[in-house]
């Protein structure tokens, strides 16, 4: 009898232990940074997200879920009313005193590093894995990364075999003005650099240029996104307030691409390899485009 009841009692103890655990792990998000939304959606916990920042567009549904405003300028009030255990974000979220405030009315902080480069992109997936209680799935989802990432570094040798390194650069403009050029340390360079392009900016991170400045680099390919505008609308709207620009290479034989700004906030996110390999057959048209088996 005694033994039944220790086993018992050290059973209730696991379960215990273990309803605790399962407790302890936060099950209101709030998140901020489109990077770090989408992987919170990629490891299959989008259910747990109670409200986003107006960065995290992707995936559609996300649209549906209250905003609490832009990453840099939160509010404490609009998202204390989620009622969140937890606000995930990348180290660009602020400003510091309403995170303090947040803290301290009991809502637990995760910041996660925006920098453009793969450690960062591994760091982040696995912390959001042990969050989750979904180790096991961070880890897949990495391996399956790794192997993507080598099948486009295989495409891209073979590629610049027979086609020339194209110098690019990446355009942030605001209504099609005050243009910003993404430099050496941004996630945009990073991506620049892995989809085969030579980044002709050199300066750390991001740089005012003037349009003259700017087509005196002669890209050969010329990627422009915007915080406001979107589609056609964006290289309409920064030709038109930076004509220099018409006479470079890249605009005269058309070979500009428009690009998603959400892909540059909050680090490196689950669409990478998806914009490598557009960029890519952008960068290289005469190589056969990449299927690399992502579903």
């Amino acid at each position: 009898m005694r033994i039944r009841a220790f086993c018992c009692g050290v059973g209730l103890s696991v379960l215990a232990q273990a309803g605790v655990a399962q407790e302890a792990q936060p099950q209101r998000w709030v998140s901020a940074g489109g990077a770090i939304s989408e992987w919170v959606v990629a490891l299959g916990a989008e259910q747990r997200l109670v409200g986003v920042d107006s960065t995290s567009q992707q995936p559609p549904s996300l649209k549906a879920l209250p905003s609490i405003g832009y990453q840099r300028q939160l509010a404490a009030e609009g998202i204390l009313a989620l009622r969140p255990d937890l606000l995930v974000g990348s180290e660009e979220m602020g400003p510091p005193p309403v995170l303090a405030q947040l803290g301290a009315a009991g809502v637990r902080i995760e910041r996660l590093s925006a920098a453009g480069d793969l450690p960062a992109l591994k760091g982040n997936v696995r912390r959001l894995g042990e969050l989750l209680g979904e180790p096991e799935r961070a880890e897949a989802v990495l391996v399956d990364l790794d192997a993507r990432l080598a099948r486009q570094a295989h495409w891209l040798h073979s590629a610049q075999q027979t086609q020339a390194i194209p110098g690019v650069l990446l355009l942030v403009g605001q209504g099609g003005g005050s243009l910003l050029v993404a430099g050496s340390g941004t996630s945009a360079d990073w991506l620049l650099e892995n989809a085969g392009g030579r980044n002709l900016a050199a300066h750390p991170g991001y740089k005012a240029f003037s349009s003259e400045a700017l087509a005196a680099l002669d890209p050969h390919v010329l990627l422009v996104t915007d915080r406001s505008l979107r589609g056609a609308e964006v290289l309409k709207a920064i030709l038109a307030q930076n004509p220099g620009l018409a006479s470079s290479r890249a605009v005269r034989e058309g070979r500009v691409l428009v690009v998603d700004p959400t892909l540059l906030v909050g680090g490196l996110g689950p669409r990478t390899l998806e914009t490598l390999g557009a960029w890519s057959a952008a960068f290289y048209p005469q190589q056969p485009p990449l299927d690399d088996g992502a579903p």
